[in-house]
């Protein structure tokens, strides 16, 4: 693949542009030490492709809580909430990464299947949101990942064909979408993808351990 040829990009969020990964493998722990339950140690594995309204019924049938399952919702939300509101960083290279392809004038923007108002605050406050030029969420799109819904969303939005967009993501899952659906995919690597690493590396047409290797690959050529 010629990365010149690339006439736009569709960025995840969540481990490819910020590093909220730990909040998202912690937040289960926290919530449910808060009420007295030491958590499984597989507990992420069982609820990363959960939505919070689907963990929320699992936590309340399995761990036998007593609040309603909006209780649990709402903790889970504030929690998460307030770490994309005032902690979650970039990922290293990705200013860099986005100071290059503004200066090339490229169009970029973000697809992320985290509710929009925590997509919002945390690109405001790390200085983004005025730089995309769109943010599609899958709750506003109607699908998750799995489906293709969102990344066609994206590309009319840059009115490009998508053999000329490329899709960044951490998440074999949502290469292997785009991919199937004509788009370029280059995958970012991402602790939390360690076990699929080897699987999104023959996935993708381009794989990089950080945004800042993929910036010295575009600037090499």
């Amino acid at each position: 693949m010629n990365a010149s040829n690339i006439k736009g990009y569709i960025f995840d969020l969540d481990g490819t542009l910020i590093d909220s990964m730990p909040l998202w493998y912690n937040v289960d722990r926290i919530f449910l030490s808060e009420h007295g339950v030491t958590p499984p140690n597989n507990i992420s594995d069982i609820v990363k492709k959960m939505t919070v309204e689907q963990s929320s019924k699992y936590f309340l049938d399995t761990f036998n809580l007593k609040v309603s399952q909006q209780e649990i919702i709402n903790r889970i939300e504030e929690i998460v909430a307030e770490n994309y509101r005032d902690t979650i960083p970039l990922k290293l290279g990705i200013l860099e990464l986005l100071d290059y392809l503004d200066s090339k004038n490229i169009p970029y923007g973000v697809a992320t299947a985290t509710y929009r108002t925590l997509a919002v605050s945390c690109l405001t406050r790390l200085g983004l949101i005025n730089r995309i030029k769109f943010l599609e969420t899958c709750s506003e799109v109607g699908k998750g990942k799995e489906y293709p819904d969102i990344f066609f969303k994206c590309a009319e939005n840059m009115k490009l064909s998508p053999k000329d967009i490329a899709v960044v993501e951490d998440s074999l899952y949502c290469l292997e979408t785009a991919k199937n659906h004509g788009f370029l995919t280059i995958g970012i690597y991402d602790r939390s993808s360690k076990s699929d690493w080897i699987n999104i590396q023959n996935t993708c047409n381009l794989t990089f351990q950080s945004a800042k290797d993929f910036l010295n690959y575009l600037v090499i050529g």
